[in-house]
């Protein structure tokens, strides 16, 4: 009897509840004024005055797509790029290359036991197909039109080797074209087509104008499938990743995958500003880490590549290593920058000594030298010939010398670093035999390793010269032995190697050599500033610490 009495108080709740819930709105409706027509009394009788009806409330129909909410949407993202995007697509292309290779086989078979049902299959499989003659290999990239008459740029490694190259257009249009020229240092090429009709084209903008966190839209056809659009931002700028000797590059995020080499990436102007190159990637797929090769960099090579069908740079010849803390200390830098000039080039552009072996190179033609590796793209990017302003380190004071530059030809190597690796204890010593005693009449000597960095010098006399294998142009103190951990080995110094000048000072015999070390100490210098040679006659500077 409770459990009926309970349950009927809960339905009489109920349904008390829900009339409440539908008085409401239906006494709002009966309060609400309802405008009289014209002849009728404005202020009618009120609700539940006698002979008064109120209407029957309107059943709202069912909406699948509701109208939107009234006022402005909080966080609607980033403009919608589509405009931009339509604009540009018709002059984004793929590049479609075929070339022949000479067939190699199958590679490793699996074993397979004689006389299994299965061999004949996997014979067939792995050895019947490409037995006579070459097979075709085709790949796919992106590129874009520059010029309405047909020329597009893309990628070198999208296009080298190829026999055939096609220019496929996002109408479906596609025609061959031909290699008007490529430049393997930057990894750029450029194509000529011959349309019947001007093509769309897209116009090159000013990458260095560009910031850290500026927007950066990509078009390009990634694993073949046509023109994508990836919208992005610049991460960082001036990436080194040892793609080249002018490696400058921009990093983005935007979606850039296999097959979007050679495409085109833009500032939201629809200007080029780059040409997307490389991606880092353990799967093959984009992880939001790409590099295009920036407008301020390419720009001039495409132009010469159309112009000439081959680049042609600027040449300083010398060469050149980083200044390190180390050697912008020895020689009074306030910081680690610019380019420290090892040798200079027989034959070059430097012929009455206006660059030294030594010098340290801050600015090239007005442009800042921050590091090394900023010397060779800045002068390869100079027009041949030109008489430039450099401005250099000597003496410790700064002064400013002109220079013409050369061509650098394909044969020759552009200003780099001069490669003289520190090696490992005992590793790399030259085994030439050395029959002097330390402290013989012949003029060598074993000072301590605290004032000499731990090597035994000696005076380079013909003797040792032949010993060593010491070419003739080579003039200085002979190494003849380097003692294990000390600041020399540590600096990578052997045995058989020369010491030219200390502190930029020229030194004949170890005396000279103890000399200025001597002065240096008492100077309060930090490091001594040594230039160094092979037996062949390359210099590098090395600096030992005092300390």
């Amino acid at each position: 009897m409770a459990h009926s009495v309970r349950s009927t108080f809960k339905r009489t709740v109920t349904l008390a509840a829900t009339f409440a819930l539908l008085a409401a709105p239906l006494q709002a409706i009966a309060q609400t004024p309802v405008p009289a027509a014209p002849g009728q009394n404005a202020n009618p009788p009120a609700a539940g005055s006698p002979g008064v009806m109120l209407p029957a409330p309107p059943t709202p129909s069912p909406s699948i797509n509701p109208p939107p909410a009234p006022g402005p949407m909080a966080g609607g993202g980033p403009g919608s790029i589509a405009d931009l995007a339509e604009g540009l697509l018709d002059a984004v292309v793929n590049i479609s290359t075929s070339q022949s290779v000479k067939d190699q086989g199958a590679g490793p078979q699996p074993q397979i036991q004689e006389g299994s049902p299965f061999q004949e299959f996997f014979e067939d499989f792995f050895d019947g197909q490409g037995k006579n003659g070459n097979q075709k290999v085709s790949s796919l990239g992106s590129g874009f039109v520059i010029d309405p008459s047909g020329y597009v740029v893309t990628n070198n490694h999208v296009i080298e080797g190829a026999d055939d190259i096609e220019v496929i257009f996002p109408n479906g249009m596609k025609l061959k074209a031909k290699l008007v020229g490529t430049d393997t240092k930057t990894d750029l090429s450029v194509l000529k087509v011959e349309p019947k009709a001007p093509l769309k084209a897209v116009r090159f903008g000013d990458s260095r104008r560009m910031r850290i966190g500026d927007w950066v839209m990509a078009i390009g056809n990634p694993f073949g499938l046509g023109g994508s659009v990836t919208l992005g931002i610049i991460s960082a700028r001036g990436r080194n990743i040892n793609a080249g000797p002018y490696d400058n590059f921009i990093q983005t995020d935007a979606a850039i995958n296999k097959g979007n080499s050679g495409g085109p990436l833009f500032n939201m102007r629809g200007e080029v500003i780059g040409i997307n190159t490389a991606i880092i990637s353990p799967s093959g797929g984009s992880i939001g880490i790409g590099f295009a090769v920036p407008t301020e960099l390419a720009e001039n090579v495409v132009h010469q590549l159309t112009e000439f069908g081959e680049t042609r740079r600027g040449w300083l010849g010398v060469r050149i290593q980083p200044v390190t803390d180390d050697v912008a200390a020895s020689l009074g830098l306030d910081k680690a920058r610019g380019a420290l000039v090892s040798g200079v080039v027989n034959g070059g552009p430097i012929k009455n000594g206006e660059i030294k072996a030594g010098d340290v190179i801050l600015t090239f033609d007005g442009q800042s030298v921050n590091e090394m590796r900023d010397l060779p793209r800045i002068v390869a990017e100079s027009p041949v010939n030109k008489e430039v302003d450099v401005v250099i380190l000597r003496d410790g004071k700064q002064q400013t010398v002109k220079v013409t530059l050369g061509r650098l030809e394909d044969s020759a190597e552009p200003e780099e670093e001069d490669d003289q690796p520190a090696l490992p204890e005992g590793q790399g010593e030259n085994k030439a035999p050395d029959n002097n005693a330390p402290g013989d009449q012949k003029g060598e000597l074993n000072q301590d390793p605290a004032a000499a960095f731990g090597m035994t010098l000696a005076v380079l006399d013909e003797d040792r010269r032949k010993s060593f294998s010491i070419v003739e142009s080579v003039e200085g103190v002979l190494i003849t032995a380097v003692a294990p951990n000390s600041p020399a080995a540590q600096k990578g110094l052997k045995a058989g190697e020369v010491v030219v000048e200390v502190a930029q000072d020229f030194v004949e015999s170890p005396a000279d050599v103890v000399k200025r070390i001597a002065v240096l100490k008492s100077e309060g210098r930090r490091n001594a500033h040594v230039m160094v040679s092979d037996p062949s006659g390359n210099l590098r500077f090395v600096a030992l610490p005092l300390e």
